[in-house]
C-alpha cells in the first residue's frame, strides 16, 4: 500500500519534536507559577499568563495532568508500542483536523481579544494564546506517521 502524500517526519525527530513542544508546555506552567509567586522581572506579569476562565488552581491541576499525559503518550510514541502510540490512519486524521481546528480557534481568539481590547495590540495577553499553539502544534506532531521506512 502506497503512503499518502503529505508532510513526514522522520521518527527520531517526530519524538524529538514531540518532548521539545512538551518541554515548551512545562515552562509555561512554571513560568505562570513563578510570576504568580515571585513575580520576577524578566518574566511577564501574572494577567499576562492568565485569561481567569477557569479558576487558577483547577487550571494549575489540569495543566499538570495535562503534562502527565503528554509524557505517557511520548513515551508510548517513543517506543512504538503503547495505548497511546499512534498507528491507525484514522486516528491520525483525526488528530490533524482537531489540531487545525485547536490553532483556527486560537487565530480567532486573538482577533476577538485585540478587537475587544485594542489596548492590548499586539502582543498584550497573548501568553496563553501562544502555549495553545505549542499544544496544538504537539498534535499536529503526534499525528504524523509513526513508523516509515525512510532512504
Amino acid at each position: 500500500m502506497k503512503a499518502a502524500p503529505g508532510f513526514r517526519m522522520k521518527p527520531r525527530l517526530r519524538i524529538f519534536v514531540l518532548w521539545l513542544l512538551t518541554v515548551l508546555f512545562l515552562g509555561r506552567v512554571a513560568g505562570q507559577v513563578m510570576a504568580g509567586i515571585y513575580a520576577p522581572a524578566f518574566l511577564p506579569a501574572w494577567p499576562e499568563w492568565y485569561s481567569g476562565l477557569m479558576p487558577y488552581p483547577w487550571l494549575l491541576l489540569s495543566q499538570l495532568l495535562l503534562l502527565m499525559f503528554m509524557a505517557v503518550v511520548n513515551t508510548d510514541n517513543a517506543r512504538g508500542l503503547g495505548r497511546f502510540h499512534v498507528t491507525s490512519t484514522r486516528a491520525r486524521s483525526g488528530l490533524i483536523c482537531f489540531a487545525a481546528l485547536y490553532a483556527g480557534a486560537m487565530v480567532l481568539r486573538y482577533g476577538v481579544t485585540m478587537t475587544l481590547q485594542p489596548e492590548e495590540r499586539w502582543t498584550g495577553g497573548t501568553v496563553p494564546i501562544v502555549f495553545h499553539f505549542v499544544l496544538a502544534g504537539w498534535v499536529a506532531v503526534l499525528a504524523q506517521p509513526a513508523k516509515t521506512a525512510y532512504r
